[in-house]
């Protein structure tokens, strides 16, 4: 620590210089023991001690802490020096405390009267200094104290700005843990006229404030809107000699401009008056016209700034998506940017631009960049810059140009990095399924993604081609015949064997018309990689064979003679030997009818969203732009699309910045009309089992899954899809009027109370208020656990159908489990665990009937689904299961054990928790009560 200039603490700097000319860690350790038994003598024996000494030795033990010994004396001299007038004794004293005082410690109290003297002092020094250690702390004992103190001094008049800075900075700290310290009614209207301060210091540390409320309570903090366009404008407007104090390279308070932009993205639409809107337009303009104006200085420092500004306000025009003008304007700035020759600036434009291609009124603007991004796919250095390329490609893919893409994709496949190769395989997969209006071109495609990355190729794409050449008839012939071919080439990958497989063991029969596709041909074509393949493969071509068996007889005795091969000893894997054993006798014993109605053709699947885009948003969460892959079922041809279903506009927010989450905001209101009268079933099949003449209403069941329907009667359909990581979720409702008549007046309101709130924090954007006839909407929900709870919040729908009033109310499922991240854990951590939380009140023990006859599978189903991680052979039991889990609040995280024990003669089940927190222990063992 160097001395304080002015104050020359001889002492301190010589023995920093013993220090560190140390030979070892033992001369170390001796002369820092010698010091502390001399700083330690004079704290006790010499009661003379000045200011100045004691500054001194505190600055020594605070040197001594920060090389990692352990200090347990000196406490109560460094409380000594808050109440000197030198401010050089008062800075040590508050940073002694900052680093070394624990909130729990005797002193605190002696610390807070010492505090609360030095705020209310006429020194502005002296009572930065309280506020900044406060700020330091900010313990919730610190925001109870003075919960007083610090929102009059932000506000009061008689407070010099310097110290305004300070309380907005430091009220801000403590507002983070403890939400509460911030004070409602009039309060309000005082912190947000801050923003009109004369002093821009003020502005910007009361703007970091006030983003934060606006976070927690958008309505209340409402009049911000005005007061941040106003001055984001005049900021905006002004020259830079204007604002000389607070100019940086010739750009007027860039970090304030960029504060206020972000704060203003907390709302959409940013506001409803004409007058504010067309300010703020006006002021978005400027910014687009500045940056097109010739830079006043050369240096990186101007560039930074300006663009800095110009990437927040194309954030802000992003987050409206209202204003076509400023939208195609914004894509056509970052169009320049893609040929700029800062790699940063380049990646920065992409990125916005994946945003920029979900917006309908700029999508059309964003293709015209389609040459340069392509190149800047195949040609960046920089492998993120290269990503970025891929994700906009991905975002600006329509119906009109996905041959293009997908086949540019394909072939910068071959050489591309392998750290996105599998991302591409997926991208590519969804593109080539969502936009087919050919099969055989989708065929292609994903034989083509085989051929050329066949080990990034996940199941989930070669399932689903599977999935898609059964059920569509008129490609199973030119599947089979185009697998056929790709089975030739000498080397082969085994994925492309798995998919060959399968096609030829249900459609082979289309190509043996075909001298060079023969029944014998095709066994021996693909028996010849069988040596090369996965037990799982093989497995896969043994019930292949006795396909050919039905489908060829004539070819009965070859594969026969496979069978035999495999059904002893020559084959080590007892699966295949079974398999082969098996399927040898089937063909043996059973006639041909038998054969014929054993191994027919496997039916068509099921119509579904397909998981191909699941498992990208897993893999790169918030990389996904939310309009892809709208249907949810297999892609038809465009001329059957267009039959089926009609999408209206929608409107999508697109705020990364704001996403705590790290995902991609869905769309807000996304209406889809339905000629046919019937509902697109956004969440696949799970919709599909209702009867439309009663309601359907299960909270429960949203214990163990994020997905489902949440409520049906004859009016409404209400789905939920969620998210959760660690102590933040996003649910999306999904509202589908299952009428002929619109519901009007349609408004959900969130039930939640007040002290509940303050535990789990849940946000809820407004719908239209008409939800159209055989239409959806869909309503995002963003939830923060604070601290544990019990219940959950209720959303009440109130609508007018045919002119009556209907009213319903529901529980969403946000469950305390649903903060649950599981845990990894081996026998002996359990137990010892399981040992540790033994005590009364962190234990809780309910024994209960099964609901049905006892079903140990389906139990630990449910458990998987809980949130909580299953570990399997931990518990001596084989029957008995456990989990081990943690709860992730803001505030803290909670250890959570549990053990189901079943009793099979009884039909019963003992349910065991054990927690670190006595609540979260009563709350899960409640809500698992009865539920197996």
């Amino acid at each position: 620590m160097a001395p304080v200039r002015g104050d020359g603490m001889r002492g301190l700097a010589v023995f920093i210089s013993d220090i560190r000319n140390c030979k070892s860690k033992e001369a170390e350790v001796k002369r820092i023991n010698k010091e502390l038994a001399n700083i330690r003598s004079k704290f006790k024996g010499d009661k003379t001690l000045d200011g100045y000494q004691k500054k001194k030795y505190v600055c020594k033990l605070l040197f001594i802490f920060l090389l990692g010994h352990d200090i347990d004396f000196g406490h109560m001299e460094a409380v000594n020096l808050l109440s000197s007038n030198k401010y050089s004794e008062k800075q040590i004293g508050y940073l002694f405390i900052s680093v070394l005082v624990n909130t729990n410690s005797d002193l605190i109290r002696l610390i807070i009267q010492s505090i609360k003297n030095d705020l209310q002092s006429r020194n502005p020094v002296h009572v930065n200094l309280a506020l900044q250690c406060i700020a330091n702390i900010g313990s919730r004992d610190m925001a109870e104290s003075f919960s007083n103190e610090i929102p009059k001094l932000l506000v009061s008049g008689d407070t010099m700005d310097v110290v305004k800075q300070s309380a907005a900075l430091c009220l801000l700290r403590l507002f983070r843990s403890s939400p509460d310290i911030i004070p409602g009614g009039e309060w309000t209207s005082r912190i947000i006229h801050l923003l009109n301060d004369q002093h821009m210091g003020v502005v910007t540390a009361a703007t970091s404030l006030i983003d934060a409320l606006v976070k927690r309570n958008p309505d209340e903090y409402k009049g911000c809107v005005n007061l941040a366009v106003s001055r984001l404008s005049r900021i905006v407007t002004a020259s830079y000699t204007d604002l000389q104090d607070y100019t940086y390279y010739f750009v007027p308070a860039p970090w304030l401009s960029v504060k206020l932009l972000r704060l203003l993205q907390n709302y959409n639409p940013v506001t409803e008056e004409p007058g504010v809107r067309a300010r703020l337009n006006e002021t978005l303009e400027t910014i687009l016209n500045k940056a097109q104006e010739p830079p006043k200085s050369k240096k990186v420092q101007h560039s930074n700034a300006k663009n800095a500004v110009l990437f927040e306000a194309i954030n802000l025009i992003i987050h409206s998506d209202s204003e076509p003008n400023l939208l195609v304007r914004a894509c056509n700035q970052l169009g320049q940017f893609l040929s700029n020759r800062e790699t940063n600036l380049r990646y920065l434009a992409l990125e916005s631009m994946c945003h920029l291609a979900t917006s309908e009124f700029s999508h059309e603007e964003v293709k015209k960049h389609q040459e340069v991004v392509i190149l800047s796919m195949k040609m960046e250095k920089d492998v993120s810059v290269r990503q970025m390329a891929v994700d906009l490609l991905y975002a600006m893919c329509d119906r009109s140009n996905a041959e293009e893409i997908v086949q540019e994709m394909l072939n910068y496949l071959e050489t591309a990095d392998y750290s996105i190769r599998e991302e591409m395989v997926l991208k590519v997969a969804i593109l080539a399924e969502k936009y087919a209006t050919d099969f055989t071109w989708y065929v292609d495609v994903i034989l083509n993604l085989i051929r050329i990355a066949g080990d990034y190729v996940s199941e989930e794409v070669w399932y689903r081609v599977i999935q898609i050449v059964i059920n569509r008839e008129e490609v199973q012939g030119y599947a089979a015949k185009t697998v056929f071919e790709a089975l030739q080439a000498p080397a082969c990958h085994e994925n492309m064997v798995k998919v060959g497989g399968y096609i030829l063991g249900e459609f082979g029969n289309l190509i043996a018309g075909d001298s060079r596709s023969a029944p014998l041909v095709q066994f021996k074509l693909l028996h010849s990689k069988y040596h090369l393949c996965s037990p799982m493969t093989r497995a896969l071509l043994l019930s292949t064979y006795i396909k050919f068996i039905n489908l060829f007889p004539e070819i009965r005795t070859n594969i026969q003679e496979v069978f035999r091969q495999h059904s002893n000893l020559r084959s080590a894997d007892a699966e295949l030997q079974q398999r082969a054993s098996e399927y040898l006798q089937l063909s043996i014993v059973a006639s041909t009818d038998v054969l014929a109605t054993v191994l027919e053709e496997m039916p068509s699947f099921p119509e579904r969203e397909s998981s191909i885009l699941a498992v990208l948003k897993k893999k790169k969460p918030g990389r996904v732009p939310e309009n892809e892959i709208r249907e949810s079922k297999s892609p038809a041809p465009a001329a059957v699309q267009n039959n089926t279903h009609a999408a209206t506009n929608h409107k999508v927010n697109s705020n990364a910045n704001a996403d705590l989450l790290g995902l991609s905001t869905p769309p807000a209101n996304n209406a889809v009309n339905n000629s046919s009268g019937t509902l697109i079933d956004v969440l696949g099949d799970i919709y599909g089992s209702a009867n439309n003449n009663t309601a359907i209403y299960n909270t429960k069941k949203f214990l163990f899954k994020n997905n489902g329907v949440l409520f049906e009667n004859e009016m409404l359909q209400i789905g939920v899809k969620s998210e959760f990581r660690q102590n933040l979720g996003r649910l999306g409702l999904f509202y589908g009027n299952k009428t002929q008549i619109p519901l009007t007046n349609f408004t959900p309101v969130l039930q939640w109370e007040p002290e509940n709130a303050l535990k789990l924090n849940v946000q809820m954007k407004p719908v239209e208020p008409t939800l159209e006839a055989g239409a959806q909407i869909q309503q995002l929900l963003t939830a923060e656990c604070i601290e544990d709870y019990a219940d959950s919040p209720t959303i009440e729908v109130n609508f007018r159908y045919n002119g009556v009033q209907q009213k319903f109310s529901i529980k969403l499922p946000l469950t305390i489990n649903k903060f649950f991240e599981p845990t990894e854990m081996n026998a002996d951590s359990f137990f010892a665990r399981w040992k540790n939380l033994s005590g009364e009140q962190q234990r809780a023990q309910k024994v209960f009937k099964a609901q049905q006859p006892l079903d140990l599978p389906g139990a630990r189903n449910k458990l998987m689904g809980f949130g909580m991680q299953l570990l399997d052979n931990v518990d001596p039991n084989p029957d008995n299961m456990v989990c081990a889990g943690i709860i992730h609040t803001q505030s803290q995280q909670v250890g959570c054990l549990l053990r189901l024990e079943p009793n099979k003669q009884a039909q019963m089940f003992r349910l065991t928790i054990r927690a670190s927190k006595e609540s979260v222990t009563r709350e899960i063992c409640d809500i698992l009560t009865d539920q197996f």
